[in-house]
């Protein structure tokens, strides 16, 4: 029944679907999943799973507990911003069902920060981990107070805070991933969270969430500045500006940031560099998250295997519905047993080359794929 209701809200325009699939998750008309346990521990949290929903999904804070019932072992509310604005004129979403792909320009539309602590302090009994993207606001005079503000408001209800500083839809957002601007963004929403934390134990841990269009220089000069800040871990990548030049929808000249499929190798590409500049960094402790054009079980594989700690995906939940969550994370475990390992700890950043990777990732599903045909 849900997956013909997730084929019947593909008729409907792009944004009044996700606004249904938000309402359908937010009171309870949604598929309950069995939990899938494959636990992760990473930045002093637990996760029962390593498959997060991402941020730029459930932007008001009204629908994570829907999401982990759908399976997710976490789910990344937002983003938040201070003050609440209306975002881009619609249209501002996409689908691109020919390329496995969505391009949107939503421009942080949010009802602000405090709707968001107030939905987030009607839940109870909380499942699963609660992650709060926070955002600036489009016509602040200070980005940097805004980030401190939105991390000081909501850090209280965060179990971990992601900074973005990678939307394309914001103008001028991006600028600051510059080495000169992201220590001093970071700073800012990491003294906002300490003061509103006193106690060090349980302070949320801060993310910070790149682009995939950066050069590689830029990729590592920002994340030693976000180091250096105190940050406690990466999420790669936001959506692209890029548009490949094999995309065969109508839609592909539209404007906004691309996520699916077509941005898949960029994001895996930068995640691989992301790990090996670690390793030669000695950072420790230092988790990394994997978004970006993961649909299938053997492309979060490669993700898990150049160095993810966790996952996200969001498109994916878009283009093919309710069940995809925990198809993959079905097929995730009968890959690891297909390969060997029996815990994530064991597959977690072994292979320093992304086409090894790949490889590798291709290799193990077609044997797990024989092993399911077998039983």
């Amino acid at each position: 029944m849900w997956q013909l209701a997730a084929k019947w809200t593909q008729k409907l325009p792009a944004e009044l679907a996700h606004d249904t699939a938000v309402f359908a998750l937010a009171h309870g008309l949604a598929p309950i999943a069995d939990q899938i346990l494959l636990p992760v521990k990473a930045a002093g949290l637990s996760f029962d799973n390593p498959l997060g929903l991402a941020a730029g999904f459930d932007k008001n804070a009204v629908a994570s507990q829907g999401a982990i019932r759908l399976g997710f072992g976490f789910a990344e509310v937002g983003t938040i911003t201070p003050h609440p604005q209306p975002g881009n004129p619609k249209p501002r979403l996409f689908r691109l069902p020919e390329d496995g792909a969505v391009i949107n320009r939503y421009g942080f539309n949010s009802k602000g920060m405090q709707v968001a602590r107030d939905n987030l302090r009607k839940i109870h009994h909380r499942q699963g981990i609660v992650g709060v993207n926070i955002g600036a606001n489009k016509t602040t005079q200070d980005r940097v107070a805004d980030y401190y503000t939105t991390a000081h408001y909501l850090a209280g209800d965060a179990d971990y805070l992601t900074v973005n500083i990678s939307s394309p839809n914001t103008p001028g957002l991006r600028d600051l991933q510059h080495e000169a601007h992201i220590k001093q963004v970071l700073q800012a929403a990491i003294r906002g969270r300490d003061e509103a934390i006193g106690q060090v134990a349980a302070r949320p841990p801060v993310f910070v969430k790149l682009a995939p269009d950066i050069e590689t220089a830029d990729l590592y000069a920002a994340m030693d500045a976000s180091l250096a800040a105190g940050v406690n871990g990466f999420i790669l990548t936001n959506t692209t500006i890029s548009r490949p030049d094999d995309l065969q929808s109508p839609y592909r000249a539209q404007t906004g940031g691309l996520s699916g499929q077509p941005l898949t190798q960029r994001a895996l590409e930068v995640l691989c560099m992301a790990a090996t500049h670690l390793g030669r960094t000695g950072a420790k402790d230092i988790v990394l998250v994997g978004a970006g054009g993961i649909s299938t079980a053997e492309q979060a594989y490669a993700r898990l295997l150049v160095g993810a700690d966790l996952l996200q995906l969001y498109t994916a939940l878009a283009l093919q519905g309710p069940y995809i969550v925990v198809k993959l994370l079905r097929q995730l475990k009968t890959m690891m047993r297909a390969d060997g390992v029996d815990s994530l700890s064991r597959i977690t950043g072994v292979m320093a080359s992304s086409d090894q990777a790949r490889s590798h990732a291709a290799h193990i599903s077609r044997i797990a794929a024989e092993m399911s045909k077998n039983n």
